[in-house]
């Protein structure tokens, strides 16, 4: 009897191991405190806000809400976003030049799709998204890593890149940077900008955490200062729903023309009945306080975790996030974050090593943690027995 050899593509086999598979089943333990995922906080999405706008789309436009729909999504959505767009930081947005995707994720797979061949360099934060990496990665492109300091990216770096390898795009977090939490200031969004001016390489913004910074204050996006060469990738997942799967890009239209094209051969659209939703949950509720209600518990969380930290820890650095829902800590000499992990699974308490961040390697003395997930009770829980482990590894 033979056995059958699938012919797999050989891209495959240069896209690097996902961890992502391992942190899913981890999660899934009700046993374990977990600061290894990326999910907010579910105790906070308004499951009846949701409900009544269910309930009005259905009783309002059930048949036309559960139809297939054109590919660019639901006008008054896209028009929602760019109102809010030209509202909150003064961009010049139209809803022509946005297009609803699967989540943000999606927006990674097919920008990297229209604009990547193989070989090509694309460059990015270090420590980068994982995400991120393992989208691009499926279109062989040679991927170069920028520092990222605590105010935002290494210029000197940056421009090396930018004027001596050329990439295609460049692709950054600068609100609240997932995993470090860091977030550029505005002066560094400015010097990117101008480094980037007389280049032909996009610089691509994922906006994920804007909406989350504790204070509440919006802060300029790099597409403010170089408008032509930026495209900002939002989601409605950290706001209101992961499980909807609906984000936007907003582009260009000659990108977002092309966009399109690669969009539609993947999957015609977005869930259309979720669009609908979303604009009439959004245009008959008060979205500010409900992200004010957020950014406050996630406050909360992380001022109570970078306490812990400070006091159980102490020979841990980690960053001071200003939003979002991550922060990355150093390890003493000496620690593995992969030992770390795996003798935090026996303790019960779980967090991300650093490596799957690190394209160029490293990463191996850190580890991220989310905080906006875990109760306040669960992260002090967690904070003693990942001391415990730390502790038995010294």
């Amino acid at each position: 009897m033979s056995i059958l050899q699938f012919r797999f593509a050989a891209r495959l086999s240069r896209v690097p191991e996902s961890f992502l598979d391992e942190l899913f089943r981890v999660s899934a333990d009700p046993a374990i405190i977990s600061f290894a995922g990326g999910l907010p906080c579910t105790a906070l999405i308004d499951t009846e806000g949701i409900a009544r706008a269910t309930n009005a789309v259905l009783e309002d436009d059930a048949g036309a809400a559960l139809q297939y729909t054109t590919t660019d999504g639901y006008l008054p959505l896209r028009e929602y976003i760019a109102q809010r767009y030209r509202a909150r930081l003064g961009i010049a947005a139209t809803a022509d030049e946005i297009q609803i995707v699967n989540g943000s994720q999606q927006c990674l797979d097919l920008f990297a799709k229209i604009f990547l061949n193989p070989g090509d360099t694309v460059a990015m934060e270090r420590p980068g998204y994982l995400g991120a990496i393992e989208a691009f990665s499926f279109y062989e492109p040679r991927i170069s890593a920028v520092r990222l300091n605590d105010d935002g990216l290494d210029l000197t770096g940056f421009a090396h890149i930018i004027s001596g390898e050329h990439p295609r795009f460049f692709y950054g977090i600068p609100n609240s940077q997932n995993p470090s939490g860091r977030t550029y200031s505005q002066d560094n969004r400015k010097a990117v900008a101008e480094i980037l001016a007389p280049s032909d390489t996009i610089f691509y913004e994922d906006d994920a955490f804007g909406e989350l910074f504790f204070d509440a204050k919006p802060r300029p996006p790099i597409k403010k200062y170089c408008p032509d060469q930026t495209v900002i990738s939002g989601s409605f997942s950290k706001i209101i729903a992961p499980g909807m799967r609906i984000g936007w890009i907003l582009a260009p239209r000659d990108i977002i023309q092309q966009f399109n094209i690669a969009k539609q051969a993947a999957d015609l659209h977005s869930n259309f009945f979720c669009q609908k939703i979303l604009h009439r949950y959004l245009t008959s509720c008060d979205i500010d306080a409900r992200l004010r209600t957020i950014t406050s518990v996630y406050q909360r969380k992380c001022r109570l975790m970078c306490e812990l930290l400070d006091d159980l820890l102490p020979d841990l650095t980690h960053t001071h996030p200003e939003g979002g829902m991550f922060l990355m800590a150093e390890l003493p000499p000496g620690l593995s974050s992969r030992r770390i992990f795996e003798e935090g699974i026996r303790e019960h308490v779980a967090v991300l090593p650093g490596q799957p961040f690190y394209v160029d390697g490293g990463g191996n003395d850190t580890i991220r943690m989310n905080f906006s997930s875990p109760t306040e009770e669960q992260i002090s829980e967690g904070l003693h027995r990942l001391t415990r482990v730390v502790r038995d590894l010294q």
